[in-house]
């Protein structure tokens, strides 16, 4: 195990391709093979924050689109583990409900959370500035992987969608909490009963 973290962490520090930018135009963004464009809604964009839009600042809409689903994933993740009775920290003694569990949490939780946070964004800050970065790939595998490979880009869909579903997932979370008044996992039961 300890064999495969090294040789999986030494990766960030492989050699990179060179690549030119690409200069196509945004219709390439529309068609059906591109990640992110899947069944049964395709290309979606009801807002038309896309018109106009050159491949640079769609590459950078794409990252934050992955950047914002990993972070709704772990928050749900987290949600459901706080709600079960699962803390990690400070003796299990915060309270079970996620959002006054933010609250009671101490100075120094605060401070290990920003500082964690602010470590990840400067690294991939640095990651970033490698030739040959695809947006979102902070591991590296667009160095051994491209996306002629059929299995990658339905890993890559699986990852947009679930993170476009958690996004929604963690609002609704928040929405029962602070509405509803209850951060368990019985949405709505008021209606059921």
């Amino acid at each position: 195990a300890i064999l495969a973290t090294l040789a999986a962490s030494a990766a960030a520090f492989a050699p990179a391709s060179i690549s030119s930018p690409s200069t196509t135009q945004l219709s390439a963004w529309r068609d059906e093979v591109v990640v992110g464009i899947t069944a049964p809604v395709g290309f979606f964009d009801p807002l038309g924050l896309s018109k106009g839009k050159d491949d640079a600042t769609m590459a950078y809409y794409r990252e934050a689109e992955l950047k914002n689903g990993r972070v709704a994933m772990a928050a749900c993740l987290g949600w459901y583990l706080n709600a079960g009775g699962v803390h990690p920290a400070f003796n299990s003694e915060l309270s079970n409900d996620p959002l006054k569990a933010m609250v009671e949490l101490p100075a120094v939780g605060w401070l290990q959370f920003v500082l964690g946070c602010g470590a990840i964004e400067w690294l991939g800050q640095q990651i970033k500035e490698r030739p040959g970065y695809v947006p979102g790939d902070l591991l590296g595998a667009s160095y051994w992987v491209d996306n002629s490979d059929e299995g990658w880009v339905m890993y890559q869909n699986k990852e947009l969608n679930n993170g476009r579903l958690a996004m929604l997932a963690i609002v609704g979370m928040v929405y029962q909490d602070v509405f509803v008044g209850d951060y368990g996992d019985m949405m709505y039961k008021q209606l059921v009963r």
